[in-house]
């Protein structure tokens, strides 16, 4: 009998590792797997083991020459100057041993998910080691090798013949996934992040609207410097409600960056543990209104690893299940198995203490800029 939902994980997916002091720290899926264990709601029949995505599963995105300096990278046989070409060994994306096949992998576990999903064996399934979304063709790029979501994304054109609603909720614009798809009608983008003005990559906006064939298929909802949760959520819910209206898609592919939290260290949003109980739910009645249920969620960014990701992401696995109303204190076991490996006070809690951050001066004006960002994505199938 098929299952509900589907957990891709293995702990490989932690090897794709920069260096000790990377933002980057993929110990957040261990964090999230943990803390589910913890409660008792991940059944080992749940998950499904990842396989390593083969040479032309990637090349449906990226160029052979890029995923063989990739391979060189790796194996520590590519020169500094030909690896700055292709965005490899930069402080961003700087090389590491086995590189690639720790890349791949990745890939591979998402297109696990999208497989499990398509082919019946599950309604939704769940890869945090993904949401590497500022891979480019030929280019690594923002902590992003290989591009999973544009990998799987493709693989599900190509193999299955669906229609595919990308949601980019991550801090940072979802680039490298828009422009592969800029000029394809049947695959929409929406990204819903901070606004490049200060942030990486520094695009997004509002006029970003696709080309050629693809012209329309592209939204961004690029949102002020400390937007809070009822602006964030106004954002989203209406953007993200009003283009799966406009598109109707056959399948929901997710991008889960928990960056736009108060905490994060390299964003400058201020949202709160309540958007991530929101983000999954709109996106589960979505998939089930236009999609017969096919949902498939991926990781993303997530800086701080210890307060925020992993009860952001477990949230993600919950709603899936039918448990996302849980509340209430974390488990103990988890937080006395982390605490001494923290840099920081674990959180005690589910959800945030209202004064974790103080009074935002620009509160309205922000919540009025972002209302009209808004009113402007939107503005073309509103007045269709």
């Amino acid at each position: 009998m098929a299952k509900e939902s589907a957990f891709i994980y293995s702990d490989q997916l932690i090897k794709y590792r920069f260096s000790d002091d990377h933002p980057f720290n993929q110990t957040r899926i261990k964090l999230t797997y943990d803390l589910l264990k913890s409660l008792d709601l991940l059944d080992d029949s749940d998950i499904i083991p990842p396989r390593i995505a083969t040479d032309e599963e990637l090349e449906l995105v990226h160029d052979p020459r890029f995923i063989e300096a990739v391979k060189l990278a790796g194996e520590g046989k590519l020169s500094e100057e030909v690896g700055h070409s292709y965005g490899i060994g930069t402080e961003d994306t700087p090389i590491f041993p086995g590189m690639h096949e720790a890349s791949a992998l990745l890939i591979g576990a998402t297109l696990s998910a999208a497989d499990h999903v398509m082919s019946g064996k599950s309604k939704h399934a769940l890869n945090l080691g993904g949401g590497l979304h500022h891979g480019f063709r030929g280019k690594a790029s923002g902590f992003c090798v290989y591009n999973d979501s544009a990998v799987a994304i493709r693989y599900m054109q190509k193999k299955y013949n669906v229609r595919v609603l990308y949601v980019d909720t991550d801090a940072h614009h979802g680039d490298g996934v828009q422009w592969t798809f800029y000029d394809d009608p049947d695959v929409c983008t929406l990204s819903i992040h901070e606004t490049g003005r200060y942030l990486f990559p520094g695009t997004g906006n509002v006029t970003e609207r696709g080309s050629g064939k693809g012209y329309g298929y592209s939204f961004n909802v690029p949102l002020d410097a400390f937007t809070e949760d009822e602006s964030w959520l106004h954002a989203y819910t209406t953007a993200f409600t009003e283009v799966a209206e406009f598109f109707k898609p056959d399948v929901i592919f997710t991008q889960n960056g928990a960056d736009s939290h108060y905490y994060d260290p390299l964003t400058h949003l201020s949202a709160t543990m309540k958007i991530y109980r929101e983000i999954p739910k709109l996106a589960h009645k979505l998939a089930h209104q236009y999609c017969d249920g096919r949902w498939i969620a991926v990781g993303g960014g997530g800086y701080d690893i210890w307060r925020v990701v992993p009860r952001a992401w477990s949230l993600i696995w919950l709603e899936m299940i039918g448990k996302s109303e849980i509340e209430g204190p974390l488990p103990i076991d988890w937080i006395n198995k982390w605490q001494p490996r923290a840099k920081l006070a674990l959180p005690a809690f589910w959800d945030d203490e209202p004064t974790i951050y103080p009074p935002i001066p620009r509160k309205s004006e922000i919540e009025e800029k972002n209302a009209l960002t808004v009113t402007k994505t939107l503005y073309p199938i509103r007045n269709k």
